[in-house]
């Protein structure tokens, strides 16, 4: 191969260059995403410079194939390592937040549901309205309520923050109400 011989960049620019629009084409099926195929594109020219130099190269095309698809199967790997640990950690967050004696604003301290609460379930903003009903009548998930609802996960956890937050201050201000009429 010219390139080893040489250590010339341009002439395995060039040649990189034929097969191109194959190595993207390769990294689109397995990455299924534009942007994560034209970033694979990049990154296997990089590992090229290095691979190159290290093998015997009788065919280029086939070899490029090869150290492209294996390049794609790292990157999943890696893309789904890291979503099984942001799954564990979502778990995680389930089980430590949201589901902890206390924590859960739909409950009195009896254990029983605040007699005031569908009132002020009533007037909290629609999305929290839909998220609190989701999450705590209906027991879906983040994942799950922000699929019904086409919206970010983050947002559902927001509108579920915020809603709690608001539904505290309701049920207080409904319980003053009601001290109130039992001084009068």
């Amino acid at each position: 191969m010219e390139y080893k011989a040489s250590g010339d960049l341009k002439v395995l620019g060039d040649l990189y260059t034929r097969y191109m629009h194959l190595v993207y084409g390769l990294s689109l099926k397995y990455l299924k995403n534009r942007d994560d195929a034209q970033d694979a594109v990049m990154q296997i020219f990089e590992k090229l410079i290095t691979e190159a130099e290290r093998h015997e190269i009788q065919n280029f095309r086939s070899w490029l194939y090869v150290l492209s698809r294996n390049h794609c199967l790292m990157q999943i790997r890696s893309g789904k390592a890291k979503e099984n640990n942001l799954d564990q950690w979502i778990k995680e967050q389930d089980k430590s937040m949201e589901f902890l004696p206390g924590m859960h604003p739909i409950e009195a301290e009896g254990g029983d549901e605040h007699p005031a609460l569908a009132d002020c379930i009533e007037k909290l903003k629609a999305e929290q309205k839909d998220c609190i009903r989701l999450f705590y009548y209906q027991n879906w998930s983040y994942r799950q309520i922000a699929e019904i609802l086409h919206m970010e996960e983050k947002k559902v956890k927001s509108h579920l923050q915020n809603a709690k937050r608001n539904l505290k201050i309701c049920l207080e201000e409904a319980g003053s109400k009601k001290e109130d009429e039992y001084e009068h």
